[in-house]
């Protein structure tokens, strides 16, 4: 199997990002039991998704912020970086192929959302703030390093030290695990009658 190579670029990342953003603002709109519906008793409901969501993204946070903080000033354009073998196969593995979740795997227990069966209103939003406020970092980070030197500084990915992300990397693994659940979100939503 040839892999093409990928090409990272700020600009693609928040546009996707943003996307994204704008999607999530529109599940507001739907009802709680429309957001608390369940595919089937073992499936996760939209809102469980997006606490996920949150809890992965969470897992990079401060990594993300201290990077960014010990990263120099370039004067050159915005990065454009080329992830390497390994972190192209974990981001690939991540990346939605059409409407479709390539490789479906289980949830670690540490990424698992522990929502109440039935959310109260106030729970709700909570759970939207909580994933706006995560996702806006995200972008937030994207920006301030759109003017980074970023091939010098990597991180360790929230599965271990197995795959050590540089920053582009790690902000594409994001968007496309983010990504990914969309699609999810789509099936649970389309699977809902009422």
């Amino acid at each position: 199997m040839v892999m093409v190579k990928l090409l990272l670029t700020p600009e693609n990342q928040l546009q996707r990002l943003n996307h994204l953003l704008h999607a999530v603002e529109t599940l507001k709109e739907k009802d709680t039991t429309t957001l608390n519906h369940r595919p089937n008793e073992n499936a996760w409901n939209v809102l469980e998704v997006l606490e996920h969501l949150s809890i992965a993204y969470a897992m990079y946070d401060k990594k993300i912020e201290t990077a960014l903080n010990q990263l120099h000033t370039s004067n050159e354009e915005p990065w454009a970086f080329r992830p390497r073998f390994w972190n192209r196969f974990v981001i690939e593995g991540q990346r939605p192929k059409g409407n479709k979740r390539p490789f479906k795997m289980k949830t670690l227990k540490k990424f698992e959302p522990q929502l109440e069966k039935e959310l109260t209103p106030a729970a709700v939003e909570n759970v939207f703030e909580n994933f706006q406020k995560s996702y806006s970092k995200l972008k937030a980070s994207i920006l301030v390093s759109r003017n980074k030197e970023m091939n010098h500084k990597r991180i360790t990915s929230a599965i271990g030290p197995i795959v050590k992300f540089h920053l582009p990397e790690a902000f594409e693994f994001l968007i496309c695990h983010a990504e990914r659940h969309k699609i999810q979100i789509d099936e649970i939503l389309s699977s809902h009658k009422g």
